[in-house]
């Protein structure tokens, strides 16, 4: 059978993507809400990939520890938590401050002219 980082690819699809790529996206949402730093999506993503290595060994028969496909969730689940910190982050500063910032694209905010 097709191995892909110790799962099979609809498993990391479904499992990585899907399921714990929006658990990061709401984690990442918390941690901006909360006005906590950016380098806090850290321990919490190896947190979320060690849970997501553990739902693919119980339920779908894949390989506990296997440092690769560890190393690379949560990666990714970090580099999805850590894009909903500032796209959170930014929305907040454009709510909070209107009258002193503006939005030049989705992940920036910057001074109003004038």
């Amino acid at each position: 059978m097709y191995e892909f980082l110790g799962t099979q690819p609809a498993v990391f699809v479904g499992l990585t993507l899907i399921l714990f790529g929006g658990l990061s996206y709401l984690s990442g949402q918390a941690l901006a809400n909360n006005w906590l730093p950016s380098w806090q999506a850290l321990p919490y993503g190896f947190l979320l990939g060690f849970a997501d290595r553990f739902l693919t060994y119980a339920l779908f028969e894949g390989v506990l520890l296997h440092p690769i496909g560890y190393l690379v969730n949560s990666l990714i689940l970090i580099g999805i938590m850590l894009f909903s910190y500032r796209v959170t982050q930014v929305r907040k500063m454009i709510n909070q401050y209107p009258w002193i910032y503006e939005r030049p694209g989705i992940l920036s905010w910057r001074e109003k002219e004038g």
